[in-house]
């Protein structure tokens, strides 16, 4: 479904990214871990769009989208939830939920809305409620729930435990491993390695803007020197 070849990312004279390669099939979960700084971010924002690839190409379901518009990346199915949530502040839980929903026909709307407020019900409660006055945690639920009543066929997720108390963030996963089951394909850039590694199929390791390690995560797990080297554990 998605394919990373030689990606390069530069801002001005620095380079951020430095031939990032890799690939993910449809239904698969995987997870690029690495220190802040290392690049994650980067990555998936040149995948999204979100800044400009300096060289390397990305290809999703065979279409070359390099140099696509971001909202061009997103009506073909590719959503992001970025670091820090970002919701509209000044629009209520549903609104955002809508803004999302506009060009799906009103029976899809419909079965999305009803599909995140069952994933996550304390947004249903919430429904009415401007999103700036959300919580942490709230606001980072609404993010992930806006991606996916989108016309979501990948769904990439930069640093969703970022700055959350250890219960949110053992909820956030609980979402991840239910839309697994459901064989969303998702990219997720993730500090927390230990929580990224419970849900992934594959496992890409950054450091200083570069791929130092990749594979299945059972192969890595199954070696005490790359869980000591590279996964910190």
């Amino acid at each position: 479904m998605l394919s990373v070849e030689n990606l390069c990312v530069r801002y001005g004279k620095i380079t951020a990214v430095k031939d990032v390669s890799f690939s993910l099939n449809e239904g698969e979960l995987l997870a690029i871990v690495g220190a802040n700084g290392a690049g994650k971010t980067s990555v998936l924002n040149a995948i999204m769009g979100l800044v400009k690839v300096h060289s390397g190409r990305v290809i999703f379901n065979g279409t070359d989208v390099t140099n696509l518009q971001s909202w061009e990346r997103f009506k073909m199915g590719m959503c992001i939830v970025p670091e820090g949530a970002r919701p509209f502040a000044d629009m209520t839980v549903l609104e955002n939920l809508e803004i999302s929903a506009m060009n799906l026909n009103r029976a899809e709307a419909k079965r999305k809305m009803e599909w995140v407020f069952e994933l996550f019900p304390r947004l249903a409660e919430r429904k009415k409620q401007l999103a700036k006055t959300l919580s942490g945690g709230e606001k980072q639920m609404l993010a992930i729930a806006r991606a996916l009543v989108g016309p979501v066929k990948l769904l990439i997720m930069d640093e969703i435990s970022l700055g959350l108390m250890p219960k949110l963030v053992t909820e956030m996963f609980r979402v991840i491993e239910r839309l697994k089951q459901e064989k969303l394909t998702m990219l997720l850039a993730e500090q927390n390695t230990r929580k990224a590694l419970q849900v992934a199929d594959k496992v890409c390791v950054m450091q200083n803007g570069s791929i130092v390690l990749q594979g299945r995560t059972e192969e890595l797990l199954n070696s005490e020197e790359i869980k000591k080297a590279y996964l910190g554990i």
